[in-house]
């Protein structure tokens, strides 16, 4: 991705929309489906109405739930919501008008926006630091409080179609047997992994996002753009789908691999909301403010990337059939373009033979010139990574090293021959590259239970 010099228009927005409210949520429940409506003004110039629907599951225990938890949890997603439409314009004022905050959950708010904007601020070459970005306001509305439930032991897993989500399925089906995998606005890969797991359609949560066409208007009219915290999105929508489900466990698939910065030497970091930094917050604010009657974690942190490639290589049912491609998401392929297939095929070639990887993304992702620049981001000669959802440049090393010694030097693809050449590349030659897949990352939030369950697999 290009840096655009943005800070300009930046400065000028800020003085043309100086406020930005976050006006009000309501929330329903009908026949075939739960739905909340969220609405913001931008300087009473534009205003937007996203929505949040979750289609009826026979699962679900909409009357069991305190209505002050509903509105609690709600409340809070329409926080991150906003997120997404208050970067088009960055106003100087984010006022809140449907409940007080405090100002400990304000400072909470601030850290979640400018570093989940991190990459947004980066790539637009904006100059901003976290006290200066934004005011959160609110003065007005009533303080939620906190409201607990009866939970059981299962576990929500929110599946993506990727491998991590489907590793974290399967170590975790013989933990309880009324697991339930939840899907955001459900695509091909995502669908069929649950499937292939053994959750028909029906066993699903299901949510359905929408964004205000408005918003799209105004990236037509090219008001500021750029990535947003999804994830930190998903943690508060899993909070509410673990009310509707009585459910306690809600496990992630983050790794250890995500708190490492895009950017070298900087916070900037495409994946902040899946690091441990956030989900440490996540927790900590949750069971303050709104309930700990739930347990968010992710499941996978202990773990970095090249030892989930081995642990998914176990399970070939799934290997056709999953997908983390960004550019390829809506027509369920592997685009064999992107920096993000790049690095799905190294960090699983070592442990899938080279003839099925070629099969799964049509052609050989090392033996393509074209993929010479993102190659050499993801190996550390780029100091920036992309900005997408791979592992830590020393991994990628670690299984480029791993594939070379696994194929005749004769028939090494092109950019592992270049590679060779690299000084980086003497680093790893001799190296014993075996410890790497028995590591165990202790900064986790995985009781005993659930700690033992990855340990018994590496």
């Amino acid at each position: 991705m290009k840096i655009i010099p943005n800070n300009d228009k930046y400065l000028n927005f800020r003085q043309i929309y100086p406020f930005f409210t976050y006006e009000s949520y309501q929330y329903s429940f009908k026949d075939d489906h739960f739905e909340a409506e969220f609405v913001f003004n931008l300087s009473d110039k534009y205003s937007f109405r996203p929505t949040l629907k979750f289609p009826s599951r026979n699962f679900y225990k909409f009357k069991e739930i305190p209505e002050e938890l509903i509105q609690n949890i709600v409340f809070h997603i329409g926080m991150v919501e906003l997120i997404s439409y208050w970067k088009a314009s960055c106003s100087p004022q984010i006022i809140i008008k449907p409940h007080f905050l405090n100002e400990k959950q304000i400072n909470f708010w601030k850290k979640i926006y400018f570093n989940g904007l991190g990459e947004f601020f980066y790539l637009n070459n904006i100059n901003v630091s976290i006290d200066d970005f934004a005011e959160i306001i609110t003065n007005k509305g009533s303080f939620l409080s906190k409201k607990e439930i009866k939970t059981d032991d299962s576990v929500i897993i929110p599946i993506g179609g990727g491998k991590d989500s489907v590793v974290t399925l399967e170590l975790l089906k013989h933990y309880r047997n009324d697991n339930i995998p939840l899907v955001m606005n459900p695509r091909g890969a995502s669908l069929t992994t649950a499937e292939i797991g053994g959750y028909p359609r029906n066993r699903i949560i299901e949510i359905n996002r929408t964004i205000h066409p408005q918003l799209l208007e105004l990236n037509k009219l090219e008001f500021l753009n750029g990535h947003t915290p999804f994830s930190a999105l998903l943690a508060f929508v899993t909070l509410l789908s673990a009310a509707f489900t009585g459910k306690r466990n809600i496990a992630l698939s983050n790794e250890s691999s995500a708190n490492e910065s895009t950017v070298e030497n900087s916070t900037v970091n495409h994946q902040y909301s899946k690091s441990y930094d956030f989900e440490a917050d996540f927790r900590a604010y949750i069971d303050e403010f709104v309930t700990s009657s739930f347990n968010y974690f992710s499941f996978l942190r202990p773990l970095s990337e090249l030892q989930i490639g081995s642990l998914f290589a176990k399970f070939p049912k799934y290997h056709t059939d999953f997908k983390s491609c960004n550019a390829g998401s809506k027509d369920d392929i592997w685009c064999g373009k992107c920096p993000k297939c790049l690095f799905a095929f190294i960090i699983l070639s070592p442990f899938i033979n080279r003839s099925k990887m070629i099969s799964i993304f049509g052609k050989d992702m090392l033996d393509d010139k074209k993929m010479l620049y993102y190659f050499e981001q993801l190996i550390g000669v780029e100091k920036v990574k992309p900005f997408e959802c791979v592992g830590t440049v020393d991994e990628v090393n670690i299984a480029i090293n791993m594939i070379i010694r696994q194929i005749n030097n004769e028939n090494l693809p092109v950019l592992l021959k270049y590679y060779q050449s690299l000084n980086i590349y003497m680093q790893y030659e001799n190296m014993n590259l075996k410890p790497f897949l028995r590591k165990f990352n202790e900064v986790h939030f995985l009781n005993s239970e659930f700690e033992n369950i990855i340990k018994q697999y590496i």
